[in-house]
């Protein structure tokens, strides 16, 4: 367990070694620039990250090792200097996996001494984007046989998967390590047996399966108590966030965390990780989601449930036949909260026990992406979340719309009134064969002259939806666009609804094609709940995803208009092409009704 409020190591000292070739300079140029690099040198200089800029707020030096241009005795003296040593492997060479064993924990151990602490070791697996299996059962294996190895990853430096997971993992190992820790000391083993011993002689139900229950902790603070140990109990109490009025800690509960305008909040892959062992150990009947009441023993820790099982959940993320959650749609509400209210998802986790199961903070639970601005210098997205405000008159069918977006099949929605106040939707799709959370936001316009706030307005993507059977529906979002989306940078897609009724022509100066082209945006996507169809979501994911492409429209007839267009050197790159196709689709069939 963390100790809440304990003093923090001055810097984190981070050693690369592994066999030529794995890939240890590149995991840091990636790390810095976030982009892998073309250009490789043999060696990285040493590199330092402010305390400022890392999740433990500690100031981090990255040190790299190269076996051409250091001698052994550099590499011992860099062993000795190092807080952690990230040994590193290619996923795709078994010799490198081997020479772990082989060559460098012993390495490493001959280093430092065998009469010495051992330096805590992490375990990273690069090159993962070139397999289609993983390694970790085998690195497990090295795990149990070599006790300083305190975690493992798997990672790419080429698309930068869990490349700040693999130096979170790094830091983690010095400032929050495994041992068991209550009273800034490490709990021996045999001091821990003679408790065990206490409990089941007092209370055989206290001790099941070598573990203390909950009756048997409790006995325990009850004998503390008797013998005047109160200090125990309070500093158990303490370190689990509690201060005296026996309340949770405002700064327990809810860190400080710093968000750069411009940037969201996601779950990082350890909060994600925490919540599928959570859904998992609740779901009693392992079918797969999560019945109401094993929904209400989840939050049973907690003051309320963050959000209402009946309504809420139901209507805003995917669910079985039943209506009950699974695991794909608790992961989506969870993304949900992430995004709109970060603060409140620390709370639960720390209600949840993500503090104690994990030994660190709920800030490990949460990654803020880089800011907005990077993503258009660099022209894409690094965001795992994206939001789209859908936005039409009453009548329109966006509500629909969102609503289809959670089923598999949407046709059960053609006819339903929608009476549940539930404005956001979340599910996930595939883009350039990475998943993504999409959100789709319900805009509510009660009167059509009433204007939009700014918080109704910003976002990733924004949708803007007529009804084709109506003619005087169009209007309203064409001076939508005009008054609030025409200047800004946000992607804009046009929709037409209710496309398998027949089409009127709209009571506006310019037709809904006329319109798009004038404005340089793709041609109206024409959309039918009876189609069933899911082209539409992966369009928005697919411009939020690539937020320099703002004007979608250049790309209808001819793509080399996009070199004319200032957009470099990237849009001529198999990934620009693949872009446009899955924005366009045929371009004969781009304004088709699907």
């Amino acid at each position: 367990m963390v100790a809440f409020g304990s003093t923090q190591r001055k810097n984190v000292r981070i050693l690369l070694v592994g066999d030529q070739g794995v890939g240890k300079t590149s995991l840091i140029l990636s790390l810095v620039s976030e982009e892998f690099p073309e250009d490789v040198p043999p060696k990285a200089e040493e590199i330092t990250i402010p305390a400022n800029v890392t999740p433990e707020q500690v100031p981090t030096n990255i040190v790299d090792y190269s076996s051409t241009e250091q001698s052994d005795d550099i590499l011992k003296e860099e062993i000795v200097k190092a807080h952690v040593i990230c040994i590193v492997y290619a996923i795709d060479d078994e010799d490198s996996l081997e020479r772990i064993t082989t060559h460098w924990l012993p390495r490493i151990r001959g280093a430092v001494g065998e009469d010495q602490p051992q330096k805590p070791v992490v375990l990273v697996g690069n090159k993962v984007d070139l397999v289609d299996y993983s390694t970790i059962n085998t690195v497990l294996g090295i795990m149990e046989r070599f006790s300083e190895v305190e975690s493992c990853v798997e990672c790419s430096a080429k698309t930068l998967h869990n490349i700040s997971e693999m130096f979170y993992y790094a830091q983690k190992a010095v400032l929050h390590p495994t041992s068991p820790r209550c009273f800034n000391t490490p709990l021996q083993p045999q001091i821990l047996d003679e408790v065990k011993a206490v409990i089941q002689k007092n209370i055989p139900e206290g001790i099941y399966n070598d573990s203390v229950t909950l009756k048997g902790f409790l006995f325990l603070h009850c004998l503390f108590i008797q013998r005047g140990r109160n200090e125990t109990t309070w500093a158990v109490l303490r370190r689990f966030g509690y201060n005296e009025q026996l309340e949770m800690c405002k700064d327990y509960l809810r860190p400080s965390l710093k968000i750069p305008p411009g940037s969201s909040t996601e779950l990082s892959h350890r909060g994600q990780q925490f919540l599928v062992a959570l859904f998992e150990r609740y779901d009693k009947d392992v079918d797969g989601a999560l019945s109401p009441e094993e929904h209400r023993m989840i939050f049973s820790t907690c003051p309320s449930t963050p959000w209402s099982y009946s309504t809420d959940i139901r209507k805003s993320c995917p669910v079985n036949e039943n209506g009950w959650v699974t695991l794909h749609g608790w992961l989506c509400r969870w993304t949900l909260m992430t995004l709109l209210d970060v603060t409140k998802t620390m709370e639960y986790l720390a209600y949840l026990g993500f503090n104690v199961h994990e030994n660190d903070v709920q800030l490990a639970a949460i990654h803020v992406t880089r800011e907005r601005r990077i993503d258009l210098a660099k022209r894409q997205s690094s965001r795992s979340v994206y939001i789209c405000h859908v936005i039409g008159p009453k009548g329109s069918g966006k509500t629909g719309l969102c609503r289809g977006f959670l089923l598999d099949d949407m046709r059960s929605l053609i006819g339903k009134e929608f009476k549940t106040n539930v404005n956001y939707c979340v599910n996930t799709v595939q883009v350039y064969g990475q998943e993504k959370h999409l959100i789709l936001r319900d805009i509510d316009v009660k009167h059509a002259l009433d204007p939009l706030q700014p918080q109704e307005v910003n976002c990733d993507v924004a949708c803007l939806v007529y009804d084709t059977s109506n003619p005087r529906s169009f209007e309203y979002i064409a001076r939508i666009y005009i008054k609030y989306y025409a200047e800004s940078k946000i992607p804009v897609m046009v929709v037409g609804t209710k496309a398998d009724l027949e089409e009127r022509r709209q009571d506006y100066l310019l037709q809904p094609v006329e319109f798009c082209q004038k404005y340089k945006l793709l041609p109206p996507h024409f959309f039918s709940l009876k189609a069933n169809k899911k082209e539409l979501y992966v369009k928005l994911a697919t411009m939020a995803a690539f937020p320099h492409l703002r004007q979608f429209g250049l790309m209808s007839d001819d793509p080399t208009i996009w070199w004319k267009a200032g957009l470099g050197v990237a849009a001529a790159t198999v990934l620009g092409f693949v872009v446009l196709r899955t924005i366009q689709g045929v371009s004969s069939s781009s304004s088709s009704h699907f």
